[in-house]
């Protein structure tokens, strides 16, 4: 357990506390999109979660993590970091999971801080003259626990991804690749499914659908990424 958290604390100090101005700016500016600009726009739609809400929720957090992940391995690979890290003592595991850890963390834990910015700005701009939280609760539980698996999702795929690619530009390309291929996966598999299938259902049990299906996309990726991650394999690479 002490390799994890040494692994934690330095990617986190290699992706949040590096000095560089880019690593301060990027979640400075998701916080003012999610947090600021699209619940102003929305209004009271962003706290009662539409459908359009819960989307952009999800996607936005995504989008950040595979904007970045490309350099999780594939950057140390380019920067020499690589050999020092897989000489130390810390385990396969630890190095995997606590890369994986923190990218989770760090963009779920931007969402929630979003989440809560833009609770305040629609109350302030849009509120109906009492404080509201967001609703229905339901909704609002479920729509973090998908986020969680969006996150994991593109977590632990980009990491896979960076173990493959020589360069950290390569990774960002194959994860824009692996990106749209996802997205038209989900629009295919949609419009197979009757109509009638979910034309009933509600926003709940169309989220409970959602979170059913990535969390088996994320059970699969988990298995295969642990399966994949070997030192020797990467010292060979």
């Amino acid at each position: 357990m002490s390799d994890f958290w040494t692994m934690v604390w330095k990617e986190t100090r290699d992706s949040i506390f590096s000095g560089q101005l880019s690593e301060f700016f990027r979640p400075f500016v998701v916080i003012v999109i999610m947090g600021i600009i699209i619940p102003w726009q929305f209004g009271q739609m962003w706290i009662s979660l539409s459908m359009a809400t819960i989307v952009i929720i999800c996607y936005i957090p995504f989008f950040f993590t595979t904007s970045y992940i490309g350099d999780a391995v594939a950057g140390e690979r380019e920067r020499h970091t690589l050999e020092t890290l897989l000489a130390s003592r810390i385990s396969d595991r630890a190095i995997l999971w606590a890369k994986v850890a923190v990218s989770i963390a760090y963009a779920w834990g931007l969402t929630l801080i979003g989440l809560l910015v833009g609770l305040v700005v629609v109350n302030l701009t849009a509120g109906a003259g009492h404080w509201e939280f967001y609703y229905p609760l339901s909704i609002f539980f479920e729509m973090l626990v998908l986020s969680l698996l969006v996150c994991l999702l593109s977590a632990s795929g980009g990491v896979m991804i960076s173990l493959r690619a020589a360069t950290v530009r390569q990774a960002q390309q194959t994860m824009f690749i692996g990106t749209l291929a996802l997205l038209i996966a989900i629009i295919l598999i949609l419009r197979s499914v009757p109509a009638a299938a979910y034309a009933n259902l509600d926003v709940f049990q169309l989220l409970l659908f959602f979170i059913g299906g990535f969390t088996v996309l994320d059970l699969i990726l988990v298995v295969i990424l642990s399966a994949n991650f070997r030192r020797w394999r990467l010292i060979l690479s």
